[in-house]
């Protein structure tokens, strides 16, 4: 007899698996199915890994090249090098201890948990499941079906990846020689990211991108910002680049195209080229046995309680698109758990204070509105910019190139807040929260703030938006 559940989680990603976690904190009987591994791409080739690359080449290239912290410092910090093979197998160390923690959680939380591939069927509450280490098909029923299969690198027509000279992001985490020359397209998270790792490791970085900026929908004061702060670090980055040639000759890969700004021609060659130009949903078989919507991309469409077309299956994550972000998807996640598991009324998913954050050095962090796109909706917006040349904390930490911005309406409710500055992502919750519960500049800037600390920043910011800033000149009245 087939074995039935409440709940049935496709995908163990940062998605799938909290959805399964709370489902089953709510007395729901679960399974989660997952076809690789257990933690998605974010544990195993995305969010953790790189976020471990970056932090271990961060310090190498700090004694490498920072001439402040040589001139205090005494010894041969010259003959200072990285063996990559041991941060290679310590950031698998790494990730294979979460992916232990997150196995363990699922067990005691009494989670039926299936390693294959699995199919929805035309059948009402059907999944079939494949598993192919077992050589052996079967199928479950659930009475509710949440969908996070997330997504994988796009690849562009005239640049398909071969996992050896055109490479995405998952071969590029796990390069066992360092390229003397590395081109990534793509100017977005990924693609900054991964330059920043090999830049320090001593790589010719070149970025070319097809849009006006970096971080394309970025503030473009703090995009432009950090652009200029990565180009000072020794990474070459282009943007409005158009590929429209690639070649492959003597392990050297040749791309040719057209800069938009002028339709000029160019032409580099690299060791190895890294696409990092968005990501595409990956689906999950049977979505069109059971009639669920997809948009022309592929990305599957929910309603605001992300329940798909087809009464009682769900979907989350990278697969329902918008900004694709790890823990965007966790919370959706927990959303869509408890919707499913029909506790309480059923809640809708809001984005309004979603954050975001770019790994760089130095970090970018964001969350609500632009100024662009501030200005371009709401009426008399106040913007406070704030530099980190006068923030004490920045000083001594001999990293004062960044900025805050904080963004409100002409009632002074704070609708978007930039951070570029070290450790952005740790700070930029209390914008979050600012956003969310629809706080003022008054609120920010009266909180106490620990001095001395980056976070200063963000209150001196709000007050620069009431032109009350105590650190820096105000505008005239």
């Amino acid at each position: 007899m087939e074995k039935r559940y409440d709940l049935a989680v496709i995908g163990a990603g940062p998605g799938g698996y909290v959805a399964a976690i709370r489902g089953a904190q709510l007395k729901q009987k679960v399974v989660l199915i997952e076809r690789d591994k257990v933690g998605g791409t974010c544990m195993n080739w995305g969010c953790i890994p790189t976020k471990f690359l970056l932090h271990q080449t961060k310090f190498f290239h700090a004694l490498q090249k920072n001439q402040q912290m040589a001139q205090m410092m005494e010894g041969p910090l010259a003959q200072i090098r990285c063996n990559w093979q041991q941060v290679q197998a310590e950031k698998e160390k790494r990730v294979m201890r979460l992916i232990k923690g997150i196995e363990f959680l699922i067990k005691k939380n009494g989670i039926d948990l299936i390693q294959g591939e699995a199919y929805l069927k035309s059948e009402k509450n059907k999944i079939e499941i494949l598993e192919q280490k077992l050589d052996k098909k079967y199928t479950i029923y659930a009475k509710k079906i949440i969908l996070a299969t997330g997504s994988r690198p796009a690849e562009l027509p005239m640049l398909t990846t071969d996992a050896q000279n055109v490479i995405t992001s998952r071969e590029a985490l796990e390069l066992q020689e360092i390229p003397v020359k590395l081109l990534v397209v793509g100017a977005g998270s990924i693609g900054l990211e991964m330059g920043t790792i090999y830049n320090r490791l001593g790589s010719e970085v070149i970025i070319l991108e097809l849009m006006e900026q970096i971080l394309p929908g970025s503030d473009s004061e703090v995009a432009k910002r950090l652009q200029r702060l990565l180009k000072g670090s020794g990474m070459q980055i282009f943007t409005q680049m158009r590929i429209e040639e690639k070649s492959i000759r003597d392990s050297q890969v040749t791309l040719k195209g057209t800069c938009l700004r002028d339709n000029s021609a160019f032409e580099y060659t690299a060791d190895k080229v890294l696409v990092a130009a968005g990501r595409r949903p990956v689906q999950i078989g049977g979505l069109e046995s059971i009639s669920i919507n997809v948009d022309k991309i592929g990305f599957v469409e929910v309603n605001p309680q992300l329940e798909t077309s087809y009464p009682g299956v769900y979907a989350i994550g990278d697969l329902i698109g918008g900004a694709l972000l790890a823990h965007k998807a966790s919370h959706e996640g927990i959303i869509a758990a408890e919707n499913a598991s029909g506790a309480g009324a059923k809640k809708a998913m809001s984005y309004q204070a979603l954050p975001h954050a770019v790994f760089t050095d130095p970090e970018f962090a964001s969350v609500g509105m632009t100024e662009q796109d501030a200005r371009e909706k709401l009426p008399n917006v106040k913007v406070g910019v704030f530099s980190l040349q006068a923030n004490g904390r920045a000083l001594t930490m001999g990293e004062q190139e960044g900025i805050v911005k904080v963004v409100a309406d002409n009632q002074e409710k704070v609708v978007g807040a930039h951070i570029l500055s070290p450790h952005a992502s740790e700070f930029i919750p209390e914008m979050t929260l600012a956003i969310e519960k629809e706080l003022h500049l008054k609120d920010i800037a009266s909180l106490i703030h620990i001095h001395p600390t980056l976070s200063e920043a963000v209150m001196e910011a709000a007050m620069k938006a009431r032109n009350e800033a105590i650190h820096m000149l105000n505008n005239p009245t």
